[in-house]
């Protein structure tokens, strides 16, 4: 049993390498693979259904190379079986075959209108595997009928769809003909351009054996029509060891071939000789016509050079009889009537093809005519209802303009009431100063009415200098007080727009103050760590001085709030800290406000920016601090980024231009 099924599964396997190896134009296994008696045995003339069709097929392949003629018998019937029980999937691949058959047999015309059958075939279904092949196979069979420039535009097209489906094995074997069709017509440099892309692309696949053996041979063809013979006897060399190495005899005929012309070409006639008739036998016992052809001219050549008629008379009566087979006038007759048979062919293919667009164009127009007719009605039928729509929108789009000034109105006080606290406790400062100089001048003022009263001038005058002190430093602080004052009311007024020169970093210096009393007056409890480092380099910008202050304000509160919330799950042994830093680079202005807060979750940096989003608790926060401190920086052509990571802690940067 175990056997059987290893038997079964080994006649499986080497019939899909056939076919792999077949429908690459090429075989390796010349029918050893099947015997065909045994398979003949599972023949059953009264049986018709897939089964008979397959094994017909098996025995057309197994016939391959060694005996075209009977391939080409096995698959007419298996064709003719396919097409009686309707069995369309094989058609495709039993009209290559048999088409390949032919063309082995040197019946050009009809290998080529068994390709031309196959190809709508594959195009019908949408086959781009069997569509190169077809392809492939006809621009073949003209280069052997002698056909070159419609050799080069059928292997052109096959080459176009093998690249369409990553195909490389077939995509080495055209272009491998190509370069073959080139050599054909003289044109040794093109042909030597596409055999290295071929060999280039057979390095790619590896698994081919006689197609390595063809590229090389047509390599060595190649350098020898350029007038380079070691070259060209290396590859005739290569491909002969991988030829004998893997028992290709199809390809070693060719191989032989050219080694026996170049050594004629260098007059060492006894080795051309006998590859000469190595190259003859082997095309003779594998039925190639056009090998058999080639190879009796050499040797009617070789023998007449020698003086020996009797064998040269021989070699030209069989290359004569061979070249009549190939390329007789009722041959060239046949190939005309099918080129013109394929043309009407394919006219008829266009023609049906313009009708059905006009078809499809009038189908379309029509389609497309009713469509409108009904958008039509449906917009009259509802144009009272749009515009009271319209109305309606209109009046709903304003309310929302107006909310979202208020809104925006709203974050300007909520950020103004947040350092309010801020803004008292700097402003008591300087009141501090003012009050206690104001003081102390109306008891020196009293010691110097007593000194002058006294007649102690020098004494009087010095406390004079000391009032004059006393007086600069009540102005300093009251000038101190009015610049809060002046940014409290700049920070609560909607701006003009105005853009002014302004000191970057005494912004931050003075909107971190704020920001950290303003809290502080909110909750005693609070306490945390502030550092700033404040880059000398950076110099006054123009910038609407109110907008950018409130986009620092609202992001120091943030950090603040940030490093708030952790101290309260972290307990004492952590340190709250927000760092406020500025950077002059080239011609841009960087500020960084850092915290060791919490973070922000991954799958939120995303949304921080959209309007009405916030981390905080309900009530806490309005959601629109970021998204207009968002709009502040790129309405001054800056940049406002963010890098959080989750449990570490925050940084902001504000990018503007200088």
């Amino acid at each position: 049993m175990v056997h059987r099924l290893l038997s079964c599964y080994k006649q499986f396997f080497m019939k899909c390498v056939l076919m792999i190896f077949f429908f690459s134009g090429i075989s390796v296994l010349h029918g050893q693979n099947f015997n065909p008696d045994s398979l003949k045995n599972l023949l059953n003339e009264n049986k018709k259904d897939t089964s008979q069709v397959h094994l017909l097929l098996d025995i057309a392949l197994s016939y391959y190379f060694n005996k075209p003629d009977s391939c080409l018998l096995y698959a007419e019937r298996a064709l003719s079986l396919a097409r009686e029980i309707n069995f369309v999937r094989l058609e495709g691949i039993l009209l290559n075959t048999a088409g390949e058959a032919f063309r082995f047999l040197g019946e050009y015309p009809q290998a080529l209108k068994k390709q031309f059958e196959a190809l709508p075939f594959y195009r019908r279904n949408k086959n781009k595997w069997g569509e190169s092949r077809s392809l492939s196979f006809i621009g073949f069979t003209y280069v052997e009928f002698g056909q070159y420039n419609n050799a080069l535009a059928y292997l052109s097209d096959a080459y176009k769809v093998s690249q369409q489906i990553s195909d490389t094995l077939m995509g080495t074997f055209i272009l491998s003909n190509t370069g073959h069709a080139y050599d054909m017509l003289g044109k040794p440099d093109s042909a030597l351009y596409y055999q290295l892309r071929a060999y280039a692309g057979f390095n790619t696949i590896q698994f081919v054996p006689p197609l390595k053996s063809l590229i090389l041979t047509r390599l060595g063809v190649a350098y020898a029509n350029l007038n380079r013979p070691d070259s060209a006897l290396a590859c005739y060399r290569l491909a002969l060891h991988n030829e004998y190495k893997f028992n290709d005899k199809v390809n070693s005929s060719k191989t032989q071939q050219k080694i026996a012309e170049l050594y004629a070409a260098a007059k060492m006639y006894d080795s051309s000789l006998y590859y000469a008739r190595l190259a003859f036998a082997g095309a003779k016992s594998s039925g190639q016509k056009f090998e058999t052809m080639q190879a009796s001219n050499l040797l009617m050549n070789l023998y007449r050079s020698a003086g020996n008629s009797d064998s040269s008379f021989f070699y030209s009566d069989v290359a004569s009889a061979t070249k009549d087979s190939l390329y007789g006038p009722q041959k060239f007759r046949q190939l005309q009537l099918l080129i013109v048979e394929e043309q009407n062919r394919q006219q008829k293919i266009q023609q049906q093809e313009e009708q059905y667009r006009n078809r499809l164009k009038y189908t379309i127009l029509l389609t497309a005519l009713g469509v409108f007719l009904l958008v039509v009605f449906i917009l009259f039928k509802n144009n009272r209802q749009k515009q009271k729509a319209n109305t309606a929108l209109a009046t709903t789009l304003s309310n929302l303009r107006s909310a979202q000034s208020q809104l925006i109105q709203s974050e300007k006080m909520a950020s103004l009431g947040e350092m309010t606290a801020g803004i008292a406790h700097e402003i008591q400062n300087p009141l501090n100063f003012v009050t206690n100089f104001s003081e102390v001048n109306t008891e020196l003022i009293d010691e110097m009415t007593d000194q002058i009263s006294a007649g102690k001038n020098e004494e009087a005058i010095s406390i004079s200098k000391e009032l004059k002190e006393n007086e600069q430093k009540i102005v300093f602080h009251g000038k101190r007080a009015d610049a809060i004052v002046k940014s409290m009311l700049q920070h609560s007024r909607a701006t003009s727009g105005k853009k002014e020169l302004t000191d970057i970093n005494a912004l931050c210096s003075e909107y971190l103050r704020l920001a950290y009393h303003g809290l502080r007056a909110k909750d005693k409890s609070f306490n945390a760590k502030f550092e700033t480092d404040f880059d000398p380099a950076v110099a006054k910008i123009n910038i609407v001085p109110q907008e950018i202050g409130r986009v620092i304000l609202n992001l120091i509160n943030n950090a603040f709030y940030a490093v708030s919330e952790k101290k309260k799950q972290s307990g004492d042994e952590y340190e709250p800290t927000v760092i406020v830093n500025t950077l002059k680079q080239n011609d841009k202005i960087e500020i960084k406000i850092k915290d060791n807060g919490n973070g922000i979750p991954q799958k939120m940096v995303d949304k921080i920016f959209q309007p009405f989003f916030t981390t905080k608790p309900t009530g806490q926060g309005t959601g629109l601090g970021l998204s207009l401190s968002y709009d502040i920086i790129k309405a001054h052509g800056g940049e406002l980024k963010v890098d959080s990571r989750e449990g570490e802690g925050s940084i902001f940067t504000i990018n503007l231009p200088i």
